[in-house]
């Protein structure tokens, strides 16, 4: 017997078969379409002959019109079908296009840059690339909705619990290969990018009710009953007084509910937006079947305000329709004498007073599954990414093959680094331009993406769970009246506060203390990295004043001098981006003034 062996399909050949399928797709609907109109013209031209010979030459009956007048409706209504799947099928083959984009190392400055998270004074957020163009969040980054990206931003502003990291990992697993559902997700809505604004639809979901009596809810479709019936007794009998005392009685009563209604039907236009979109999303992740324990724990919550959320959200659409539809000339006649606004009003808080507790619920479990189906796609597109292997004791990080997830794997140099047992510090030195911030990015950034439960860019990873603390990219501020090196400092002090909690802390210093003299920073670095070594903390310093290399003796036994070198041959530096031990033996400020 012979066994069948395959080989796995990669991820560029993968998107490029799906994107040239929908692609033929959008070409054989355009000849579809082309044909539709034709035919449609066609339909009319028969219309206006038939029409002639109906009217002008009494050929035809007129009834004869009704052929191709139900013809030309139907065709129409087919024709608005064909071009819908035809936008459908070109936004599928755009998804798969930015998908070959990010496996090609193509998708710098494309995509949402999450820039409304970057936050400066956040212990590493800046210093690490992850908001921003050209950052961790844009390359990782699928969500359709504002709940998903302000998910996957905090996941990768802290850390989160190992128990969940593995949750994670699961429910990232199943999702990897589903990109049937990631393409249903991608052409959902209209032409919305990122919609829905969940913050302000959970306070309007979650305000207390405003429209009191309650009675004024049953009688407000009576007086309308009412009202209808006078009107007919004023086209019949020619008697207006009823309808006139009916619409007296509503007025005063829609003017007694007037701030109610101002609450319930006006400033809600960023609650309400992009509605469609969310009825969606919520419908194709309920019609999914999970395996993972927390995907379908998130299912569950999905289901929990007693019928499925987008059977809710589709309804509360229909309402904002009604709300909407107010400002329409016909609706603003009969406004008054039906109640209209009033009727609208109580069914809006019908609705929050039946799903409003559960809304929150919603927009929650549909940020979880949007960011980890972020993370899935990053890692089908990485498929030799692993996850990373996360180990008890004292804080540790052992790396091979360790990666930048932002340089292009084309020209992602690799290194192994290593801090555990009696190394607790790894000491830096080399010249300019020679790849110690960009080690020490590669390093914060695999840490943040491990302990947001993503696969991590290294051949494998093992860790301690680990909190980031980075001091790499602290300038000046003159809105804040602060130096750069009193900036440095008052981070310095941040990260320390961090140091001695849970998790352990991984401090990353670039160029420490450089706004000092070199006497004063010695001492002030020696005393810095004595105080976290001694709070638990590992992490890495880089230099290029090699006075700094030196400091090992105030954590003895704990550091490890490590460096980068650089080649100069016929006026051409060059640098192989290679981590070697030891301290760099020269420097090349001069030639690069030169």
């Amino acid at each position: 017997m012979y066994l069948l062996h395959f080989e796995p399909v990669l991820p560029s050949e993968e998107y490029v078969q799906r994107r040239n399928a929908r692609q033929l797709r959008v070409s054989q609907y355009e000849q579809i379409h082309i044909r539709l109109g034709n035919a449609r013209l066609l339909l009319a031209a028969v219309a206006v002959v038939m029409a002639w010979a109906s009217f002008r030459a009494h050929d035809l009956s007129p009834w004869w019109l009704a052929a191709p007048v139900a013809a030309f409706v139907g065709l129409a209504s087919y024709h608005t079908g064909i071009l819908r799947a035809s936008e459908l099928a070109q936004r599928a083959a755009e998804f798969y296009e930015k998908g070959l984009a990010r496996v090609e190392d193509r998708w710098a400055n494309s995509g949402e840059t999450g820039q409304r998270f970057d936050n400066p004074h956040h212990v590493y957020a800046a210093d690490l690339d992850l908001f921003g163009n050209s950052s961790l969040f844009q390359l990782l980054s699928t969500a359709r909705t504002r709940m998903g990206e302000d998910t996957l931003a905090e996941w990768l502003l802290s850390p989160a619990p190992v128990e969940r990291v593995h949750e994670r990992h699961a429910a990232v697993n199943e999702l990897r290969d589903q990109l049937d559902l990631r393409e249903d997700l991608a052409v959902l809505g209209e032409d919305v990018g990122v919609g829905v604004h969940p913050a302000a639809l959970s306070q309007w979901a979650e305000s207390s009710n405003r429209m009191k009596p309650l009675w004024i809810r049953w009688l407000a479709p009576c007086l309308a009953a009412l009202a209808v019936a006078a009107a007919v007794v004023w086209a019949v009998w020619d008697l207006a007084t009823p309808l006139v005392l009916i619409v007296v009685i509503e007025a005063v009563l829609t003017y007694m509910l007037k701030k109610p209604l101002e609450e319930v039907l006006h400033g809600t236009e960023h609650a309400f937006r992009d509605l469609a979109l969310l009825s969606g999303v919520l419908a194709r992740m309920e019609s999914q079947k999970f395996q993972a324990p927390r995907l379908q724990a998130l299912q569950c919550d999905l289901l929990s305000g007693g019928v499925p959320s987008s059977q809710a959200i589709a309804r509360l659409r229909t309402l904002v329709d009604r709300i909407n539809s107010r400002h329409n000339i016909f609706v603003r006649i009969i406004d008054a004498p039906l109640m209209y606004s009033v009727q609208v009003a109580f069914a809006a808080e019908r609705w929050r007073r039946a799903h409003g507790s559960a809304l929150r619920l919603w927009v929650n479990a549909i940020g979880q599954i949007e960011a980890l189906l972020s993370l899935a796609t990053y890692s089908f597109e990485h498929p030799s990414d692993p996850f990373p292997e996360f180990s008890g004791g004292a804080a540790s990080f052992v790396a091979e093959d360790l990666g930048h997830p932002l340089v292009p794997a084309a020209i992602c140099v690799r290194n192994n680094v290593t801090i555990s047992g009696e190394t607790r510090i790894l000491l830096v030195s080399g010249s300019n331009m020679s790849g110690k911030s960009t080690l020490l990015r590669a390093v914060g950034m695999n840490v943040v993406l491990a302990m947001a439960g993503a696969p991590v860019r290294a051949r494998r990873l093992q860790l301690t769970p680990t909190q980031v603390g980075a001091s790499i990219r602290v300038n000046d501020s003159l809105q804040e009246g602060s130096s750069r090196f009193y900036a440095e400092i008052t981070r310095l002090r941040q990260i320390f506060d961090f140091a001695g909690g849970h998790p352990p802390l991984m401090f990353l210093l670039d160029e420490l203390l450089q706004g000092t003299n070199s006497n004063d920073r010695r001492i002030g670095a020696q005393g810095i990295v004595r105080a976290l070594v001694n709070r638990g903390a590992i992490g890495l310093v880089s230099t290029h004043d090699l006075a700094l290399t030196d400091i090992g003796g105030s954590v003895a036994g704990h550091l490890q001098n490590v460096h980068f070198q650089d080649d100069l041959s016929n006026g051409r530096m060059t640098f192989d981006y290679k981590l070697r031990d030891g301290v760099v033996t020269k420097s090349n400020g001069l030639e690069l003034m030169r």
